[in-house]
């Protein structure tokens, strides 16, 4: 390292992406610093997929309490505490939390619990102590956060997602605003453990971008579970007799205990000193970056959320490993973003990796569409109305598997596996060949043998 240079790389952000740039360059012999101004862990561990599962995990024991019967089980009425899961919940992400600062100092990262912002291409400063660092490399992982958008009149009232962990007792009644992950994540979880839910989306369907069945299937399987109001959005919010009430675009009102907007979130940039380093940000407020993870500026990088390329835990973690080994460690690679397997954690869940069909069309014009739509065997006893859908989408010139979508049990658990096979570039004769496992749901995506639909090309028929 030069005589000039404090540290050879300075990480903004102690997230996911962050965590893992910093170690893995570390144990390339970089001597690295890192900044994290709130918690270590990032929104997956502190505020995200980590607590938010555990929740999820805590609303579907209702439904297996509610299966037991028709398998001979017999008990008094099961009660929830919310308190008792918040205290559970909170010392679980405490423990992740003091994990991954064992694992920073182990690797001989020195963290800093400050705000950093960046003075010039190879400067920070630190806003608690008022000192600057100068850093061969500087990497911004500072991720997103949730937003109110569009403000209306009385957005106050409402929380966002990151506020639904500091709810300290359970809202009796709550309104969520938005249809994609996050809203329809925090509805079934609210749904599932007994609060009156209603989920409210300005469009037509649910996941906007998901195949359009798996969407449509997940909308009627939520208005079973809660109310659903799609094609509607909120004016205002106002106090009324001790409750929010909620003025709908039709003139309807609301009452509720709490409102949740999730409905987007944003680049973490604000101030974060790219104007004067001439870093423009996109149209979407993202950091635009190479393949490589590089910004306009050589010596300074961005992963993950903070890029706007794709908001999800792994894509962070694989590009901080990505930009360290190339940056540091001699052995350059690049993340391909072009397949990613990915699951909401929805109630019925959804698994899904590659294209959705109308995408798949566009693409590939001729694809086999392979349809199975069933009723798992468990709820042949309980009784339970759920059905399973799974989708495979075949490029019908080279045979190749393009797209699953599984909505159903154990989704997500499913299209890890699966994604292997397609990440390898599998083809329907593959998945044919495969020997079933009996009886499983999997199954089913190595058992359609015929196409359900055959499409036409782009623009003919």
């Amino acid at each position: 390292m030069s005589d000039s240079f404090d540290v050879d790389l300075f990480v903004i952000g102690g997230g996911s992406g962050g965590v893992r740039a910093a170690r893995i360059a570390a144990g390339h012999g970089a001597r690295v610093m890192l900044a994290e101004e709130y918690r270590v862990g990032g929104t997956c561990v502190i505020r995200g997929c980590v607590p938010k599962k555990l929740m999820v995990y805590a609303g579907r024991f209702a439904d297996e309490f509610a299966d037991a019967a028709g398998f001979g089980w017999h008990f008094d009425t099961p009660r929830f505490d919310w308190a008792a899961l918040k205290a559970s919940r909170d010392a679980e992400v405490a423990r992740l939390e003091g994990i991954y600062g064992r694992n920073l100092a182990g690797s001989g990262v020195e963290v800093v619990a400050e705000r950093a912002v960046i003075e010039d291409p190879h400067t920070v400063r630190l806003l608690g102590s008022d000192r600057t660092v100068r850093a061969k490399f500087i990497l911004i992982a500072v991720g997103a956060s949730p937003v109110h958008e569009p403000l209306i009149p009385g957005a106050e009232l409402a929380i966002d997602s990151n506020g639904v962990f500091d709810l300290k007792t359970q809202p009796a009644r709550i309104l969520v605003v938005g249809g994609g992950y996050i809203a329809v994540e925090f509805a079934g979880v609210f749904a599932a453990l007994g609060t009156k839910t209603t989920l409210l989306h300005r469009g037509q369907t649910l996941l906007r971008g998901f195949d359009p069945e798996i969407a449509t299937a997940l909308g009627e399987a939520y208005a079973e579970r809660m109310d659903l109001r799609l094609g509607r959005t909120v004016e205002r919010l106002d106090r009324h007799d001790g409750a929010i009430r909620a003025t709908l675009n039709d003139g309807e009102t609301l009452d509720v205990d709490c409102v949740l907007v999730a409905t987007g979130r944003r680049p973490n940039v604000e101030g974060l000193g790219l104007d004067k380093v001439g870093i423009a940000l996109d149209a979407r407020g993202a950091i635009p970056v190479e393949a490589d993870s590089r910004t306009t500026v050589p010596s300074i990088y961005a992963v993950g959320d903070v890029t706007g390329r794709a908001a999800l835990t792994p894509i962070a973690i694989r590009e901080g490993h990505a930009f360290a080994d190339t940056v540091f460690g001699g052995k350059p690679w690049c993340v391909d973003h072009r397949l990613i397997a990915t699951a909401v954690f929805s109630t019925p869940e959804i698994g899904v990796i590659g294209h959705n069909e109308d995408v798949a069309r566009e693409c590939y014009g001729e694809i086999d569409v392979y349809k199975a739509s069933f009723r798992p065997m468990k709820a042949t006893l309980s009784g339970r109305n759920e059905r399973v859908i799974m989708k495979v989408l075949v490029e019908r010139a080279g045979d190749r598997v393009v797209g699953v979508h599984v909505m159903g049990p154990d989704a997500g658990e499913i299209i890890q596996a699966v994604g292997i096979a397609v990440t390898m570039g599998a083809t329907k004769a593959d998945f044919d060949r495969t020997i079933a496992v009996h009886p499983t749901l999997g199954e089913e995506l190595v058992t359609m043998r015929t196409p359900f639909v055959v499409k036409h090309p782009v623009g003919v028929g």
